[in-house]
């Protein structure tokens, strides 16, 4: 399984997302599943994918030669508008899960989902949730965030914290607790996570890192916002009862 999150601010975007793919309980293994695409200046694209893992390593790798290969066709680097990348990237997507289930010797599940998001310059930055059948939608004012993969553990802290007016840091802060609470209640996720943070109109990645269970930022927030909890929680309103004594 998989858990990718992405974020849009008004200070610029923040995107997240696991790394571990099973194919069983004895088949665990760890893919990069956020991939950037920089032309700094220009543009600057972040996908995060969920799904097949042949399906989500197949698009990305055709987005890949169709940028190599910019002025003899369509991609990245030569859409005139966001909402044509998504188009692309869809089309692409709906193409090879075809292909590969043409090819399929029996019923296997060759479904794949993105989240795009990015920014062309002098365009306002986007990000969009492209569905295993091409087609996509926006994020929206009211709720900023975008998940695909294992998103119902992680979202209670997403639905309580963010909002457009968050900085950067917080919504980083907020992606790791989700990323990290989803983790706890399904092994099926799991690190390193990465993460990346950008800064609107930058049109270039300033930070970007990759955190494993022990490094020692991550460790910590994980520790205090344990802490945090159990704090809280025994700071909760006691019953009439347990105040009389009774």
């Amino acid at each position: 399984m998989t858990y990718c999150l992405a974020v849009r601010l008004n200070a610029g975007m923040v995107f997240a997302s696991d790394t571990r793919t099973t194919a069983g309980i004895d088949q665990v293994s760890a893919y990069r599943k956020m991939h950037t695409f920089v032309w700094e200046g220009e543009r600057m694209f972040t996908l995060l994918s969920a799904g097949n893992l042949a399906t989500t390593q197949s698009v990305v790798k055709q987005i890949e030669l169709d940028n190599a290969s910019a002025g003899e066709g369509i991609s990245l680097r030569t859409v005139a508008h966001f909402y044509q990348a998504a188009e692309y990237v869809g089309e692409i997507n709906a193409r090879i899960q075809q292909r590969h289930e043409g090819m399929a010797q029996q019923s296997v599940n060759f479904e794949a989902s993105f989240i795009l998001g990015g920014q062309i310059a002098g365009q306002p930055q986007e990000l969009l949730l492209i569905y295993p059948q091409g087609n996509f939608i926006e994020v929206s004012t009211e709720s900023p965030f975008l998940q695909i993969g294992e998103t119902k553990y992680g979202k209670p802290i997403l639905d309580r914290f963010l909002d457009a007016s968050v900085s950067l840091e917080n919504a980083a802060r907020c992606a790791l607790v989700s990323i990290d609470s989803t983790i706890r209640a399904n092994l099926s996720v799991g690190p390193p996570v990465d993460l990346l943070m950008y800064e609107k109109d930058s049109m270039a990645v300033q930070r970007q890192m990759r955190f494993k269970a022990n490094t020692p930022y991550y460790a910590s927030l994980r520790k205090n916002w344990i802490e945090g909890l159990k704090g809280v929680f025994d700071s909760l309103p006691r019953f009439d009862w347990e105040k009389t004594g009774q």
